[in-house]
């Protein structure tokens, strides 16, 4: 056997371009977004981080106002804080987390070098996804914590297609 028969082959995760993100959000808007959608959407996330053993926390915003919470077996409360600084990027710039520190990293910096904002307060990464409302723009945030970014905001996406298509 050579050496590669034995040793699994890493295969990397392939980055989504910005054009790919933005495509994302084009395609998951909402017709509305009540209290009811919230706890819908939240349970979902919620079921499916369950299935997948996965350590979130979970957190649906709407107009500045907290419409779901629930924190998993193996979050903590770091992943609160987290959830917070990702959600303040979707509220301040309207796009994913992810989308805004991608779009820094294609320009050849990054959102804490370029942005001038503070990374106590705000963060890049992925997790936080916009609710944009037909006809109203974005209105809130769904937000994970507790995954690498990439995933983070992968789980978020799955929930929102498996959400938007049952609507």
């Amino acid at each position: 056997m050579t050496h590669n028969e034995i040793t699994p082959k890493f295969h990397p995760e392939i980055t989504p371009s910005v054009e790919e993100l933005e495509a994302q959000e084009r395609r998951l808007v909402f017709s509305r977004f009540t209290f009811e959608d919230a706890w819908a959407l939240g349970s979902l996330l919620v079921q499916l981080a369950l299935e997948r053993q996965a350590p979130l926390a979970i957190d649906i915003h709407r107009a500045g106002q907290q419409l779901f919470h629930a924190a998993l077996p193996g979050s903590a409360p770091d992943n609160d804080a987290w959830i917070a600084r990702k959600r303040r990027v979707v509220e301040r710039y309207g796009s994913a987390s992810y989308l805004v520190g991608t779009r820094f990293r294609a320009k050849g910096t990054t959102f804490e070098d370029s942005s001038r904002l503070d990374p106590d307060t705000y963060a890049a990464h992925g997790g936080s996804f916009p609710i944009n409302v037909e006809g109203v723009g974005v209105v809130g945030a769904v937000t994970v914590s507790g995954l690498p970014q990439l995933q983070d905001h992968r789980f978020v996406v799955e929930a929102l297609e498996e959400f938007l298509s049952k609507r």
